[in-house]
This record gives structure tokens, sequence and C-alpha cells, in this order.
């Protein structure tokens, strides 16, 4: 009875939209699904089939395969014992993710707490730089931050990805948006009992800025799980030292089952994070009464 009352509550319009989504979400999560089911192909099946995937003939559908004739875990056998190159990646890859966020949790919530609660010369000003750096892309940054880690002397080490992206202003912005809504009284109420900037920030903003705070780590865990130019970049003459992200772009034929298989080991954290930290994510963005 609940449900059709939820769905005559919809109305025409909103059940449009619903059958919109859910094929919306359909089609987001094909590539997702046969990424999986494709892992588990044996290496001879799955360079038969990709092999002819250049001979199009406009009057057929494509062939597609739902299933392997034989299930097969040669290809993870591979990867975690016999050959573990995808696996040293992807432990490259989740030391970057775990830096970046470890230095966004200092950094982030510290400059968003000046920006919104502290009145001092020159915070618009700061504040207006946070906005133009959100709306560049990395293209234009490129360059003087290749300068910049040159002169530090960074360039080609794990620094060099690691600390220009400590630095976001995207969840800089994001969070202060956030804390600029918290009422001034929760503050004043602790400085009563005796409670200065530091331990206010500690006790009484961040407690209430945890789903912000889980919305921003979970977001730019992606981003970072998912970082392909700035790898390239600064890590150009150390190969052994990228991400796995940047090793799909030189995958071939030969090598499609490992391939699979280490995508679908690549895309499984970031669904794990996103399952589990949604209602923040989703929470966090509404409260933070962004248009």
């Amino acid at each position: 009875m609940a449900r059709r009352g939820y769905r005559r509550g919809l109305g025409f319009g909103g059940m449009i939209c619903l059958i919109l989504l859910i094929a919306l979400s359909v089609l987001i999560l094909i590539p997702i699904v046969f990424t999986f089911l494709y892992s588990f192909f044996p290496k001879g099946e799955i360079e038969t089939y990709l092999g002819g995937r250049g001979n199009y003939d406009a009057t057929h559908w494509l062939d597609v395969l739902y299933s392997p004739a034989v299930v097969s875990l040669r290809q993870y056998y591979k990867i975690f014992i016999e050959d573990p190159t995808y696996l040293k990646l992807f432990c490259n890859s989740a030391m970057y993710t775990a830096g970046i966020l470890l230095g966004q949790a200092v950094v982030v919530p510290l400059t968003a707490y000046a920006l919104s609660r502290f009145a001092f010369r020159g915070r618009d000003a700061i504040f207006f730089c946070v906005l133009i750096l959100m709306i560049l892309p990395f293209q234009v940054t490129m360059a003087p931050s290749v300068i910049m880690l040159r002169w530090l002397g960074l360039m080609n080490t794990v620094w060099a990805v690691i600390l220009p992206m400590c630095f976001s202003p995207f969840y800089i912005f994001l969070m202060r948006q956030f804390m600029v809504g918290i009422p001034n009284e929760l503050l004043e109420a602790g400085m009563v009992d005796g409670v200065g900037p530091i331990r206010g920030f500690v006790h009484v903003i961040l407690p209430v800025c945890k789903p912000i705070i889980f919305a921003a780590a979970a977001l730019s865990f992606a981003d970072c799980w998912n970082m392909v130019e700035q790898p390239l970049v600064y890590l150009a003459g150390r190969t052994e030292l990228q991400p796995l992200s940047v090793m799909f772009n030189q995958i071939s034929t030969e090598g499609a089952d490992v391939a699979f298989a280490g995508s679908a080991l690549y895309i499984l954290p970031t669904l794990l994070i996103y399952l589990y930290c949604q209602e923040d994510i989703v929470a966090g963005i509404q409260l933070s009464e962004l248009k």
C-alpha cells in the first residue's frame, strides 16, 4: 500500500523522470558490469572477441558476450602472484590517495575555518583567489606548478604528486560554505566556557561538519584515485612511481585479460567508498546550500 501511494504521489511527470533516471543509471552501470564480467574470461576467448571488434556490419547488431565459456581466475593469479606489476601500481595509487587525503584533512578544514569564522585583512582577496583557482583547469596551472616543483627539487618524486593536491580549492570552497551557515551561538557558548579558537574548531566545528567532511573525503578519493595528468607531468622520468590509472592508457589487446582484472580491482575501492559514504555525500552537498 505504501508503494502504491508513493507511486500515485509521483504523478505523471515524476514517473517519467524516474524512468529516465533508471535508464540513465543502467547506461552508466553497463561498462562497470561488463568490466567485472570480462575479468573472468580466459585469455584466448577475450582476445578473440576483442580482435573482431573492428569488423562492423551496419545491418547487424554488435555481438556481446554475456558469459565466458569457462570461468578463469588465471588473470587474478597473474596479478597477485606471477607478475605483480599491476599490484605494485595499485599500491602506488593507494599511496598517493592516502597521502593526499591526509594532507587535505589538515589543510582544507583549517583554511575553510579561517575563511569562514575570522575577520582579517585580505580574507576576501584570499577567498577570491580560491574561487579563481577552483575554476582554472590543470592545464593552466601546470606550468607554474612544474617551475615551483623544480625549484624545490621535488620533480620525479612522490611529493610532486601529493603536495600540490593537498591544497584543493573546490573542497575549501565546499567546506567554507558549510561553515558559514553554522550559527555563531555555538562558538559563543563555547567561549563562555573558556574554549579558545583551536578547541572550538576541534570540539565544536568539526563534529558539526561531519557530513560535509565525509562528502568531501569521498569525492576527493575519487579525484585522487583517478588522476592521470598530474602523474604524467610530475613523474615523467619515473614510470615505476606512476599510479595504475596512468598505465591503463598503455594496455593492448594481448593483455586484455589482465587489463580487465586490473580494472575490476581498480574500480572496487571507489564503489565501496561511495556505497559507504553516499548518504553523507548527498547530505553534505545539500547542507552546503550550493545551487
